[in-house]
């Protein structure tokens, strides 16, 4: 537990320490916000800063936090360090800088900000790759709570049917404006799913149990350690609780609501660190599980449902199923509405309409229940498509990532860029690997990674120093 609780610890000072710092590396002003400059009464609205961060917490924390730390807790005490460390250094700075960049370019869209950094080409590949995405994690993202439903239901009430309940949530919510149901529903959500990991949290200390510490060694402990070294299969099941570019397709919405720069960092810099709480407290209670259970289960919402009912009893077990089943739904449906504006700044689709908001999504929503019913009828459906949103989320960071990098680059600040030129080349390596090594990828066996991951990190690297020293040239530095 010692290591437990000092990671914990350190993720809370993270918040105050290097988030501050990054906050002043971005400097924040007092210019008037796309919420007061925009308003159009459906996406550009000013909400409260509290209400802002629920929504955004609720926004990003779906299963990637609970089911990713869950998967992760498999590869040791490994899973700790790497959700402290890639949330501090790595996803809480590209979710700050992202929703940071989006506020002071009047709300834009993820694939709108890479391309102001990284060219018009880089942005076309975005907008697809960026759908495709939202579209995977709508998808992804109902199929396991869809799973939960069922279980806690009548026999009648199966998984399809929560899939078709689920999706008549998600029209509604994408369709109407920001304050009708995510304003008002979402804060309570958040509630629900911060009440199950502070219960998880609490039973931790109560049943203190005995968890590997780091001195205990960082060896890989999964099951199948010879098929899933740790690098780079666990930075990419992690996922979310640690570093996610769907984080930072959520963020424009928010900046779209924010009446200040200034509430920038307990925004989008704290919501990714309370997000990594909750992925800590779940690996270290899978951990738990595993250890007195073994390592046989691989059913994230069984591990969840014993886990809950177990040490919070049945009321406050079903109240934590309901927190984790609401996140999931609720990224799920931001996810959409993130595609929709997406599509709609693509299109320069105004979308005070109805009608033109239908135009989007009924192709959207076709395409996703399609993927879900095809993982309902494939017994490993499900995992192929959690397999390819985690490398298309994990991605999509490192896009965005270079992005960041590139804004900090041509802001003339100094080498302030390392702060994610290190993340991007980290990241660049994973995905380069995962997708080389994974077996839904090229398949090229484990003894690929280590030289397709250096290759990576060089090319990258050499490209940077070049298009760098193009840069600075060309603005006479």
């Amino acid at each position: 537990m010692l290591t437990f609780t000092l990671c914990l610890l350190t993720l809370v000072a993270g918040y105050f320490v290097y988030g501050r710092f990054v906050e002043r590396i971005f400097a924040p002003d007092d210019r008037k916000t796309p919420a007061l400059t925009r308003a159009d009464g459906v996406d550009y609205m000013p909400l409260p800063t509290w209400k802002i961060f629920m929504i955004q917490f609720l926004n990003i924390a779906g299963l990637g936090p609970i089911f990713g730390a869950i998967m992760g807790a498999k590869f040791g005490t490994a899973s700790y360090l790497w959700i402290v460390l890639g949330t501090i250094f790595a996803g809480a700075v590209h979710d700050f800088m992202a929703g940071m960049l989006s506020l002071r370019h009047d709300g834009e869209s993820l694939p709108e900000i890479i391309g102001r950094y990284l060219g018009i080409t880089t942005k076309q590949v975005m907008r697809g790759f960026t759908v495709i995405l939202m579209i995977l994690v709508g998808a992804v993202f109902v199929a396991g709570p869809a799973g939960l439903l069922a279980k806690l239901t009548p026999d009648a009430m199966d998984a399809n049917f929560w899939i078709v309940v689920v999706f008549i949530y998600y029209i509604f919510a994408t369709l109407l404006p920001v304050d009708k149901i995510i304003g008002k529903v979402y804060p309570l959500f958040a509630i629900a799913l911060l009440f199950m990991a502070v219960g998880i949290l609490v039973m931790l200390y109560v049943h203190h149990p005995a968890l590997p510490e780091f001195w205990d060694g960082l060896h890989n402990t999964h099951p199948a350690a010879a098929t899933l070294p740790i690098f780079p299969i666990m930075f990419v099941s992690i996922a979310c609780g640690a570093i996610s570019g769907f984080h930072a397709t959520q963020s424009p919405l928010m900046a779209r609501c924010m009446t200040s720069e200034h509430h920038g960092r307990p925004v989008f810099y704290g919501a990714m660190i309370t997000e990594g709480i909750v992925a800590l407290i779940w690996a270290a209670a899978a951990t738990y599980f595993f250890h007195n259970n073994g390592m046989d289960e691989s059913n994230a919402s069984v591990i969840v449902d014993a886990i809950t009912k177990s040490w919070l009893g049945m009321v406050g077990g079903v109240l934590a199923i309901l927190g984790v089943i609401a996140a999931p739904i609720t990224s799920g449906d931001t996810a959409f509405r993130s595609a929709r504006l997406i599509v709609a700044d693509f299109l320069n689709l105004d979308q005070k309409s109805m009608r033109k908001r239908l135009y989007i999504c009924i192709p959207m929503f076709v395409v996703a229940i399609a993927l879900l019913f095809y993982s309902q009828r494939d017994k490993d459906g499900f995992d192929m498509i959690w397999r390819y949103f985690a490398w298309a989320n994990q991605t999509l960071s490192v896009f965005t990532l270079w992005a960041i990098t590139a804004f900090l680059v041509r802001e003339r600040r100094g080498c302030c860029y390392l702060l994610t030129l290190l993340p991007a080349l980290f990241m660049t390596a994973v995905c380069t690997s995962y997708i080389c090594v994974a077996p839904e990828g090229l398949g090229l066996g484990t003894a690929a990674v280590g030289p397709v991951a250096l290759l990576a990190v060089v090319v990258a690297a050499l490209w940077f120093g070049v298009w760098c020293s193009k840069t600075r040239k060309a603005s006479g530095r």
